[in-house]
């Protein structure tokens, strides 16, 4: 019978496997509790409410996040790395600033509709934040990589009409995510014509944002 030779220890390709399944793993619980903390919000869910609703146990959950906190920042984290990039195609693909402000507008109203109930809970979240300060950090994080998301657009909006933002970075966020909050209650209680009111304001939003359609304005005025 030959001996065999024994592979040395590798500690870090034993650990990497395992850390790499965990990561999975804590992904899908978080994919999975979306859905149920997007119907009942913050305040009204819990860790076994989401096992209730999932193919998880509350035992796996607890396993993988150490509480609801820890759940709820992780999903709702794992969602915005995606949605961050909304808009990027359409900034790409603009030929002129009429185009982006169309394709802009129909993805910014689908994704209302389409996603509501997760639009609804990062609203509810940023609420939360103002008094719960465990996850306030990670809300402000979010919150700067939407401004970030929100600027792309605003900036190649103005280049391809050879003009410059008449607001900073915060200030176009501001504007076009409250008409878009405004819009998402409308949408819950059921006024279509108040979307459609939203069309319009988004319109004008972005002839405030043009520093030369912005100038014409005032000087008619």
């Amino acid at each position: 019978m030959g001996i065999g030779l024994r592979r040395p220890y590798n500690g870090a390709m034993e650990r990497a496997p395992r850390r790499d399944k965990y990561a999975e793993r804590r992904a899908e619980l978080g994919e999975a509790a979306l859905q149920t903390l997007a119907e009942l919000g913050y305040a009204r869910t819990s860790l076994r409410e989401i096992a209730q609703n999932s193919a998880f146990s509350h035992g796996v959950l607890h396993y993988y996040f150490t509480d609801k906190l820890d759940l709820i920042t992780h999903a709702v984290r794992q969602y915005e790395a995606i949605c961050v990039t909304r808009y990027d195609e359409v900034v790409a693909s603009a030929a002129d600033a009429e185009h982006l402000f169309s394709d802009f507008a129909d993805k910014y109203f689908a994704t209302l509709v389409a996603d509501a109930g997760i639009h609804r809970l990062w609203y509810d979240l940023r609420n939360q934040a103002l008094f719960d300060g465990l996850f306030r950090s990670d809300v402000l994080d979010i919150e700067a990589r939407r401004e970030d998301m929100i600027w792309r657009v605003v900036v190649r909006y103005c280049d391809l009409l050879g003009t410059t933002p008449t607001m900073d970075r915060a200030s176009a966020y501001i504007l076009l995510d409250g008409i878009f909050q405004r819009a998402l209650l409308h949408h819950f209680a059921g006024n279509v014509d108040e979307i459609d009111t939203a069309r319009g304001q988004l319109r004008s939003a972005f002839a405030m944002l043009d520093c030369a359609a912005s100038s014409a304005s005032a000087a008619r005025s």
